[in-house]
């Protein structure tokens, strides 16, 4: 299983940045859609593809590894399908 962690950069970029960011933010200046970006952060398993991920790797300097992680199955059962 795939476990986004689009929750944490946004974390990292509002403690960078002492401000609240809003999904609506990354969207305008991604041009992602804002849903698209709230399944990332909410539902197990979203199906993303990798012009998503390129984005959002260019909006937060980050590399791939920072927005995912290969959470092998019986392992993502044992933690809570991997939140």
């Amino acid at each position: 299983m795939l476990r986004f962690k689009l929750r944490e950069r946004i974390a990292d970029l509002e403690f960078r940045e002492r401000k609240r960011i809003q999904l609506q933010e990354i969207a305008t200046a991604t041009g992602l859609n804002r849903m698209t970006l709230s399944k990332l952060v909410n539902q197990h398993g979203a199906n993303v593809q990798t012009d998503v991920l390129d984005k959002l790797c260019a909006y937060f300097g980050c590399r791939i590894e920072d927005l995912v992680e290969h959470v092998p199955e019986g392992l993502a059962d044992q933690l809570g399908a991997g939140r």
